[in-house]
This record gives structure tokens, C-alpha cells and sequence, in this order.
């Protein structure tokens, strides 16, 4: 009986493996199938590829680009833009009538402020682009040197510090402790930029021959020299 039975369920399967093989013969190869995802439990999914990006010709492919590097001067807040002009010594300043400061660069970064007292409208300094020049450690101002006579009412003869010249018509950065009230406030010299000791000596131990000095905001008209 037991033999009868497994030879009977031997050939239902035998039936059924040649009706599959007979269904399938005729059907084609799949080439490029989408892979197919299988999860325990659930019946096998197909997986549809995504669609390529089409390409357009004549333009490039797209990629991410790095920002440029920005050629401006860095600012800083209450400062103004440095001057665009060539310096011998990495050093250029900038004499502001409107705040009375004069601000100081070094290979293009901020680096320091100075109040200062610049000429009076008697004596207004003028406005422009001066290149420092040669240097002394102390000696006489008079006014002889743009020909008012020293025994004038308008006359003087001054002994300072630390002086810069900036012009061969008797303009100079220099030590003047006497203005002191007045730098950072109000003009009051000959022409000169009036600066404090610290600051006349900081400028004479620092800064080179050549360096530009621009002047801005006066009512003293061109400079037109150097």
C-alpha cells in the first residue's frame, strides 16, 4: 500500500515539473533585470532603476564651485577704507579733517588710530597724498621756512620732537605735547599734523621713507608738491 502511494505522489510531481518546463521554454532571457529586494515574509520585489540625468550637448557637466577668494581690503567697523595708493614700506595713513584721527595700515591690515590737530584755517594743511621724507629726533621750527619773519605777530620758532617731514615746504608729522588739548578736537597748527610724544615717537621709530600720508577733509585746497 505504502509503495503504491509514494509511486503515485512521485508521478503528480514528475506532472507537474514537465507542465513548468513546458510553460517557461518559450519565454525570452531578461537581460538588465532590475534587481529584485527580498523581504522574510513578504513575496519578492522588483526594484525599478532610477532614470539617468540626460546630458545636454555642448554644456559642461554641472559640479560645485568653490567661492573666489574675495581682493578686497578687509574693513573694520568705525574705521574708514584704507587709500588706494602704492607704498614703498607696507605703512600707508590716512589724516581725517571730519574726526580728527589719522589711521594707520600695515600690508594692508588696520593697525592703529591717533588723534591729531592739523593746520588752522589761518593755516589750513591741504588736502593729498604726501610721502614722508627725511627724519629728526628734535630740532627748530620757525616760520621763516615759508616766509613769515620770526619777529612777526605771526612769526614762531619752536623747538620738537620726533619730526616726519612730509612736504619740502615745511609740512610735518611731529610731537606737539602743547596741542595735546586740541588733538582729536579742533585744528590748531602752522600746517603740521600735531600728534602726542608717544605717538610723534611711534612714527619716527616705525614708519619709512616713502610712506603715504593722505590728507582728507580740509579746507586747505591741492596739494600738489612732493
Amino acid at each position: 500500500m505504502f509503495k503504491k502511494k509514494s509511486a503515485s505522489r512521485a508521478a503528480r510531481l514528475t506532472a507537474i515539473a514537465v507542465s513548468v518546463a513546458a510553460l517557461t521554454a518559450g519565454l525570452p532571457a531578461v537581460a538588465d533585470a532590475a534587481p529584485v529586494t527580498v523581504i522574510p515574509g513578504l513575496p519578492p520585489v522588483q526594484v525599478p532603476e532610477l532614470p539617468k540625468v540626460p546630458t545636454i550637448p555642448g554644456l559642461p557637466p554641472t559640479s560645485k564651485s568653490k567661492p573666489k577668494p574675495s581682493t578686497t581690503t578687509p574693513t573694520t567697523p568705525g574705521v574708514p577704507a584704507m587709500p588706494n595708493v602704492k607704498t614703498p614700506t607696507g605703512y600707508v595713513a590716512l589724516a581725517v579733517d571730519g574726526d580728527h584721527q589719522i589711521y594707520w595700515w600695515k600690508n594692508g591690515e588696520f593697525i592703529k588710530k591717533m588723534p591729531i590737530s592739523m593746520g588752522s584755517d589761518a593755516h589750513p594743511t591741504p588736502n593729498g597724498v604726501y610721502h614722508t621724507k627725511e627724519k629728526y629726533r628734535d630740532m627748530y621750527m620757525d616760520s621763516s621756512t615759508y616766509g613769515v619773519p620770526v619777529d612777526s605777530p605771526e612769526g614762531y620758532r619752536t623747538y620738537v620732537e620726533y619730526a616726519t617731514r612730509m612736504s619740502w615746504d615745511g609740512i610735518f608729522i611731529h610731537a606737539a605735547p602743547w596741542s595735546l588739548a586740541q588733538q582729536g578736537v579742533s585744528n590748531a597748527s602752522h600746517g603740521c599734523i600735531n600728534v602726542s610724544t608717544e605717538n610723534g615717537k611711534w612714527v619716527f621709530d616705525n614708519v619709512g621713507r616713502g610712506t603715504p600720508i593722505v590728507v582728507r577733509g580740509t579746507i586747505g585746497g591741492q596739494y600738489t608738491g612732493d
